[in-house]
This record gives C-alpha cells, sequence and structure tokens, in this order.
C-alpha cells in the first residue's frame, strides 16, 4: 500500500505525470519533423518553379527567332530589289525581335544571326537557279517562281545551370516564302 500511495501522491502534485511528458515530447519531435519536411518540399517547388520559368524563357526565344526569320523573309519578298538586300533582310529580323525594353527575355543582346538566300526555279522545285541569274527552262504548265530564304539563329543561355543540360543552347528558324510570275 506505501507504494501506490506513494505514486498516486506523485501524480496528484503533478510532478511526474509519465503521459503527459510523453506527449510534450512527442509534440516536439513532430514540429521538428515538420520543419525538415517543410524545407524538403520547399527546396523541391523552388527548383521545380526555376524550372518552369526557364523553360518558358527557352520557349519565348524560339519564338522570337522564329517571328524574326519571318519577317525577314516577309521583308524580301516584297520585290525583286528587296531580296537582293540582303543588310536590308537582316536588319528587318532584327527590328522583330525584342529590345531591352520588352518583358522577359532580352534578345537585344543576343547576337541573331541571318543567312539569305534568293533565286528563282520552277514552281514544280526543278531548275533552281540562285540569284537569278538566267531564267529556269520550265516547261508548261510549269511556271517560273522566285524565291526567298532566311535562316535566323541565336543562342539562348539557362538561368541555373541544369546538370545534363548545355550551358548555351543553339536556336534557328528558317523560313522560305515563294511568289509566283
Amino acid at each position: 500500500m506505501k507504494i501506490k500511495s506513494h505514486i498516486e501522491a506523485r501524480m496528484e502534485t503533478g510532478c511526474c505525470n509519465l503521459v503527459e511528458g510523453h506527449r510534450r515530447a512527442s509534440a516536439r519531435s513532430q514540429r521538428g519533423a515538420s520543419v525538415i519536411e517543410m524545407i524538403f518540399l520547399m527546396t523541391f517547388f523552388s527548383l521545380l518553379l526555376i524550372g518552369v520559368i526557364d523553360i518558358g524563357r527557352a520557349l519565348y526565344v524560339v519564338i522570337e527567332v522564329a517571328d524574326a526569320s519571318r519577317a525577314a523573309a516577309m521583308y524580301g519578298y516584297q520585290t525583286s530589289a528587296t531580296a537582293q538586300d540582303s543588310a536590308g533582310i537582316t536588319n528587318a529580323a532584327k527590328s522583330d525581335a525584342p529590345t531591352s525594353s520588352s518583358p522577359g527575355v532580352d534578345l537585344g543582346s543576343i547576337a541573331m544571326n541571318t543567312v539569305t538566300s534568293y533565286g528563282c526555279m520552277c514552281s514544280n522545285g526543278t531548275g533552281q537557279i540562285l540569284h537569278c541569274s538566267s531564267k529556269p527552262a520550265c516547261t508548261a504548265p510549269v511556271q517560273q517562281v522566285n524565291y526567298v530564304i532566311v535562316t535566323t539563329s541565336a543562342t539562348y543561355t539557362p538561368l541555373f545551370p541544369w546538370p545534363g543540360v548545355p550551358t548555351s543552347i543553339p536556336i534557328s528558324s528558317k523560313s522560305q516564302m515563294f511568289a509566283g510570275q
């Protein structure tokens, strides 16, 4: 009886409530585990967010390079004089690219290269002659067509050095415009 009364006395005073002490230790342990889980999740979601932003920027550069190529081909397509104006075609490509005032990626600081070619050929794709130095021999009903081909290229650099991804990614686009005579 002495043992039982001694334990009961200690429990009444609250000095050694074993169940409550265990609950407090368990709650501290749970809080620590929650903090560690939160750190892992925040790291994972941060990397995921940076990856999504980086992919979005890369796709933006792809779209802008393709648009610059299309704008340059449309400029060269206007007349036979503009088809021969490679400086004007290059300026048309560069003026279509966004500048530093555009949101997102600044293509003004990216070196955009433009390669142009023009010529004439038969509408069935035969008899291609660069620079239209002579007329192709097209037999009816095939007609002569003039063409302008513009290739633009730029290099994309990711924001974050991803494992397995190159530090610079070349991007190019080719546009062709054909006009019948």
